[in-house]
Parts: C-alpha cells; sequence; structure tokens
C-alpha cells in the first residue's frame, strides 16, 4: 500500500516591490475588475495630481449627459480584519487632498474607495478554475463636507455598509446621470 503525502508548495519567489506600491496595484486591479463588470471606462490622470482614476459611465438613459464621469481615490490599509466590528474602516488623508476632495459646488464628483488588504501578500490572492478572488473589500464614501481635524493629515472613517462592487458604481453612475450626487 503506498502512502500519498500532499506535496506542500514552495513559497514562491516574490520580487522585491515595497509593499506600498503593491497594495496600489492590487486596488487598481480591484477597481478595474469592478468598472469592467459595470461597464465603466477608465483613465488615469497624468501626471497623477491626486486623483487616481476617473472612471466613465455611458448611457442614453442618463438625463443630464450621456457620459457621466467621476474621479476616484483610492486609499488602503492592512490594519483591520475583514468587516470590521465596529462598522468602517479609516484612512489618512492629507489635509489638501481632504479639502479637494470635500469641495462644492462639483461639475466632476469625488469619492473615495477605501480597501481592506490583508497584511500577508501571499493571501492577496486565490485562483482556482472556478474564480479568481482579490481579498480583501474595498468600500466608498463621498466626503462632501468634511473638514481637517489633524495638523497635516486627517482620519477618515469610511462606512463598511457601502461596500465598492459593480452594482454600487452602477448605482452612484444613475444616480449622478439624474442629476443627482454619488
Amino acid at each position: 500500500m503506498t502512502i500519498v503525502v500532499p506535496r506542500i508548495p514552495e513559497d514562491p519567489l516574490r520580487g522585491d516591490l515595497r509593499l506600498k506600491s503593491r497594495m496600489e496595484m492590487l486596488q487598481d486591479s480591484y477597481l478595474r475588475a469592478v468598472a469592467a463588470a459595470a461597464g465603466c471606462t477608465m483613465a488615469k490622470p497624468d501626471p497623477d495630481d491626486g486623483i487616481d482614476w476617473v472612471l466613465s459611465h455611458n448611457s442614453g438613459l442618463h438625463t443630464v449627459d450621456s457620459q457621466i464621469d467621476i474621479k476616484v481615490q483610492l486609499k488602503s490599509t492592512y490594519q483591520y480584519n475583514p468587516n470590521p466590528p465596529n462598522g468602517h474602516v479609516s484612512v489618512k488623508l492629507s489635509n489638501d487632498r481632504l479639502v479637494f476632495m470635500a469641495a462644492e459646488p462639483v461639475i466632476i464628483h469625488r469619492i473615495l474607495v477605501a480597501m481592506i488588504i490583508p497584511k500577508e501578500v501571499a493571501a492577496w490572492v486565490v485562483a482556482t478554475h472556478d474564480f479568481l478572488s482579490l481579498r480583501h473589500c474595498a468600500y466608498w464614501a463621498v466626503l462632501t463636507g468634511l473638514r481637517p481635524t489633524g495638523k497635516e493629515e486627517t482620519s477618515v472613517k469610511v462606512s463598511t455598509a457601502n461596500v465598492f462592487d459593480d452594482i454600487a458604481l452602477c448605482a452612484i453612475m444613475k444616480r449622478i446621470g439624474a442629476g443627482g450626487k454619488p
């Protein structure tokens, strides 16, 4: 009788790219997947002026314009487990960035998308024959009206009730397309 011992894979040889750059790439991938499912195009401002992406949503059912745009600022943290029990995730924004994101009135609305990322890089991506999973989750918030509270940066709370997925993005674009706010 032969006993089969499961093979434990070696740790892959990961590159030396700094953690912050990796986190930014994972966030971009999450945003790309959500935008694709929602039927949006994406543009990266060049040079980067603090806005990470501009998403565009075209629909003949929009009443203010057939193409609706939204500016997206991405932030991430690995300080939380998925779905924190306090109902929010906090990320830090420079006060200048917060003032920009909170300004009104605006022609192109702005949202903050905050993603909780596992601390261990090996847990970021899970792939099977049925799916590719990016872990953990991102949440969105409108910062209109917020004011800085810190000396140079401010901690902003984003509700975990606002899961950022394709359904949420479509609803945001529909509201803006009808002349409303995100």
